[in-house]
């Protein structure tokens, strides 16, 4: 099993200490490193930062939103960072929530799989180069069939490396997952439990069995996002980790859109998620994140002393997961390369 550090995105003001913890976990023998955007920093311009700091790290997007770029701009953005990496990029996509969607970037939420799918084949259509990129729509047409009527189908102008970047997806719904393995290269679930990976395996198995499936169980990445907190005192390591949980919960999107929401009651919490999503939406906040439960944060994440977690990752070194992409600073980093690598 592989290690990635998730850098994220940017808060109030970027992080100052990146370029020298890439140095650091590219040398502790870390695979790859992985930005996001969200309603602040991009996620694409960074890399192209960061990746001059370092020489053999895979650079990639975790998650650059479909909505935030038409597929063709996007599929710019990666051939360009391909080239800039020499071959070491991964693009990452999802396609958010309906708050962001439509709320930042005034696009409609609708139909996210399919969109999906006509997304990814446009960005593959414009990296193969083989003739004029063209799509009969509806959500994306190419050439567009209104306006002055002059469009025409065009070719990118730089040759793409080939094979070009691998393309990752996050999902978090049965059909979206489904969808991830028999279009992409790789799945990005942000809340993975390893305890209950069979469910997950099923929702991928009938995604490889499509006719024309991209990939199959052999060479399909899933790269789970993994909290991590490390305390000789596990309820005070959980404590940690309730606020993000009690967030993508209870306020990462409407009552009849939480796609986290959704997540943990398939994993079996559907009363207490309920109970902190109320809390939370009731703006009862400090309310929501107690009523966390340390089972939640245990399901998704690793907490306790070093040598719990030791313990736990058995799970995950048992899982179909095969890269962990941890967020922290350098010490975390180096505990957890001394444990997983």
């Amino acid at each position: 099993m592989k290690l990635g550090w998730h850098i994220g995105y940017w808060g109030a003001t970027p992080r100052r200490d990146v370029r020298e913890t890439l140095a650091a976990v590219e040398a502790l023998g870390f695979d790859s490193a992985w930005t996001s955007e969200a309603y602040g920093s991009d996620a694409l311009t960074p890399l192209a930062w960061y990746g001059s700091a370092t020489t053999r790290l895979r650079l990639g997007t975790s998650i650059a939103q479909m909505s935030a770029r038409t597929p063709t701009a996007m599929a710019m953005a990666a051939m360009t960072l391909d080239h800039l990496t020499e071959g070491r990029f991964a693009l990452g996509l999802g396609v958010s929530g309906p708050q962001i969607v439509e709320g930042w970037y005034g696009a409609p939420f609708p139909r996210p799989l399919a969109r999906t799918r006509e997304y990814v084949d446009i960005v593959r259509q414009t990296l193969a180069r083989d003739q004029p990129v063209a799509s009969a729509g509806p959500h994306y047409p190419l050439p567009h069939p209104g306006g002055a009527g002059l469009g025409k189908p065009l070719r990118l102008i730089t040759h793409p490396r080939q094979p070009g970047p691998p393309i990752l997806l996050a999902a978090e719904g049965p059909r979206n997952v489904e969808l991830v393995a028999e279009i992409g290269d790789g799945w990005l679930p942000i809340l993975f439990s390893p305890r209950q990976a069979a469910d997950a395996l099923a929702e991928l198995s009938r995604g490889w069995s499509k006719p024309g499936a991209r990939r199959s169980a052999e060479d399909f990445e899933i790269l789970p996002m993994v909290s991590v907190s490390i305390d000789d005192d596990i309820e005070a390591a959980a404590d940690r980790l309730r606020p993000a949980l009690a967030l993508y919960v209870g306020g990462m999107g409407a009552k009849s859109a939480n796609f986290h929401f959704e997540k943990f009651c398939r994993l079996g919490y559907e009363r207490e998620a309920t109970r902190v999503q109320e809390l939370f939406l009731g703006g009862h906040q400090e309310e929501a994140i107690a009523a966390v439960t340390t089972a939640m944060v245990e399901e998704v994440s690793l907490i306790g002393p070093k040598e719990k977690i030791r313990d736990d990752l058995e799970a995950w070194e048992e899982s179909p997961a095969t890269t962990l992409l941890i967020a922290g600073d350098l010490p975390l980093l180096r505990t957890m390369a001394e444990l997983v690598l």
